[in-house]
């Protein structure tokens, strides 16, 4: 719950000690509503009591406040809490209450709004903080009668509103458990709601009761067929993607403008790796809202997974136009531009990467330091190497894994650059200095490879499988490796299968275990799973490996196409250029 109570200003708290102060309204404002009266009557003024503001009294409440304000907690709450027992005045009990919730002491502020509540009965504001504190500390047995008497008490056409909010207000438990329990008691007597079906519903899949939590989203839809949270409870309460697409589904085709589903539908999708039904339903929803921005970038993300840069940078350049135009959004661009800086570096645009990239918020410091390592990158693509060196070692930060990002970094640069040897002693150096950084040392095998220090690489690999037992890119690798020598195959196939298990869609995993079965002489599996892959992902290296397998097949045109397409993505490409000399072939 929300602890920030307003200051009582000096003459303020003066007044509460002031003779007779009848009028004098409440001077802290509640916390987040816990649950209103449902009533038209003026909330009842606080009897307040007479006090007489005397010479000893008024040096206490000062010096309290001064101290307070010097940084001191504890004896002002004590002064505070002891002048509102004796004066009877709840506002010094609620001044108490402030000050232990500013030091966050939460047993302090609970004894000074339990004070505040005995003096100040029939008041809103204390009743709410009393509750809210008693359900954060799973004192259910304090509230659960207050609760129900306001639900009896409030009028009928209010009382489904009233029980979403205790349903609110429940929400704040750390015992979970135990308030789903007390929610299940209070709505039981008004089951002829609608809102009672759906707590009910909600409280039953919170206790781990699927039974009785479809039962009663069935009975909310029962009553409001075409309510999105009836549909909501119950896909909430169902089990297995499939289940859930299927629940969802059949309500978008009974309703199709409910957004809230579609939304929850979608992203079902996402989670079941139907990346493009799952755009397909982002791209209904941008045409009903066309500037929501996540929509905007849920359409980003998923064109980008789906390996359409183009239909991505649309999406994203539209969401930083939106963005733009509304500066109180509170939302952070970073990734967003990011997205669009690796987008313009893969077409070879370097300026207009470097522009989106001098969009990062200055005052984001993980943001920017992910903008300088980006920057770095930038400058070795375009082969200056000593400006990408002057960027990276102007990075100054103390965290070790920033460093290790910085030392990854300068390995990548110098490896892209065709370095390699330069690109293995530095990160022969990074491995020595993050011996426990798997991401270190991963990058140091694959450059020991590059200088044809196979068994550095190998022993570097199996160190990060040590350490990292469950990184399917280490297993991966290393098959790979052994794939690409022709040796050890039946090894190679292991450790593969294994990191494919792991990594069940992964078109690079994919690639290799197709590679694999090719040098096992296995052409039929190695094309089907090198077709898989390539759907997945247009990479041209993947392209490549498909092209030499079709050749080998016999099917000679297809295997051309294939590789004037990875020619046209990458024309330096190693992996083309080794294997057209080896097949003798010129495009």
């Amino acid at each position: 719950m929300k602890t920030a109570f307003a200051i009582v200003t000096l003459s303020g708290l003066l007044s509460a000690c002031a003779v007779a102060p009848h009028s004098a309204s409440s001077a802290a404002a509640p916390a987040a509503p816990a649950m209103a009266r449902s009533t038209d009557a003026p909330a009842p003024q606080a009897a307040l009591p007479s006090v007489p503001l005397t010479s000893e009294l008024l040096y206490k409440l000062l010096k309290a406040e001064l101290d307070f304000q010097a940084g001191e907690w504890q004896g002002p709450y004590i002064t505070l809490l002891g002048a509102a027992q004796e004066t009877r005045d709840p506002r010094l009990a609620q001044r108490a209450a402030e000050m232990a919730l500013a030091a966050k002491q939460a047993t302090e502020a609970m004894a000074a709004i339990t004070l505040w509540r005995e003096l100040a009965p029939d008041s809103e504001e204390a009743a709410q903080y009393y509750l809210g504190f008693s359900i954060m500390a799973g004192e259910f047995d304090r509230v659960e009668p207050v609760l129900a008497a306001r639900l009896a008490e409030a009028p009928a056409a209010a009382r489904g509103g009233a029980l979403f909010q205790v349903q609110q207000l429940l929400g704040r438990a750390r015992d979970k458990h135990g308030a789903a329990g007390v929610m299940q008691r209070l709505a039981a007597p008004y089951q002829d709601l609608f809102e009672a079906h759906i707590v009910l519903s909600q409280s039953a899949h919170a206790l781990g009761d699927t039974e009785e939590a479809q039962k009663e989203a069935r009975a909310a839809l029962a009553q409001k067929p075409d309510a999105e949270l009836a549909v909501l409870a119950l896909a909430q309460a169902t089990t297995g993607d499939e289940a859930v697409a299927k629940v969802l589904s059949d309500f978008l085709a009974a309703n199709p403008g409910a957004r809230e589903v579609r939304a929850a539908y979608a992203r079902v999708l996402v989670n079941h790796k139907d990346f493009r039904e799952a755009r397909e339903q982002f791209q209904r929803l941008l045409e009903g809202q066309p500037d929501n921005l996540g929509t905007l970038y849920a359409l980003g993300i998923l064109s980008l997974q789906l390996d359409e840069p183009k239909v991505a940078e649309r999406h994203l350049t539209r969401f930083m136009e939106v963005y733009e135009a509304h500066p109180d959004d509170e939302r952070d661009p970073s990734k967003v531009l990011m997205m669009l800086t690796q987008i313009a570096e893969d077409r070879g645009e370097y300026a207009a990467a470097q522009a989106w990239l001098d969009k990062v918020a200055a005052d984001n410091p993980q943001a920017q330091f992910q903008a300088r390592l980006k920057q770095a990158q930038l400058q070795g693509k375009q082969g200056k190497l000593s400006a990408a060196k002057g960027t990276l070692d102007a990075i100054d930060t103390e965290d070790r894994d920033q460093q290790a990002q910085v030392a990854l970094t300068r390995g990548q640069i110098l490896r892209d650059a065709g370095k390699y040897d330069a690109a293995y002693k530095a990160l022969e150096a990074a491995a020595r200095r993050f011996p426990g950084n798997p991401d270190v040392l991963y990058d140091f095998a694959l450059a020991a490879e590059k200088i044809g220090k196979v068994d550095v690489m190998e022993a570097t690999l199996r160190e990060v499988i040590a350490q990292a037992p469950e990184n399917h890119h280490a297993y991966n690798a290393l098959g790979y490796s052994l794939a690409e020598r022709n040796v050890r195959l039946d090894e190679a196939r292991q450790l593969i299968d294994k990191a494919l298990k792991m990594a069940p869609d992964d078109p690079f995993i994919m690639d290799s275990m197709g590679w694999v079965e090719y040098r096992l002489g296995n052409l039929r599996q190695a094309e089907e799973m090198l077709r898989r892959a390539y759907a997945l992902r247009t990479d041209p290296e993947i392209g490549v490996h498909l092209a030499e397998v079709l050749w080998k097949a016999g099917k000679r045109d297809d295997a051309q196409k294939l590789l004037r397409e990875a020619r046209a993505k990458d024309p330096k490409n190693d992996t083309l250029r080794s294997t057209l000399a080896r097949l003798n072939l010129k495009l």
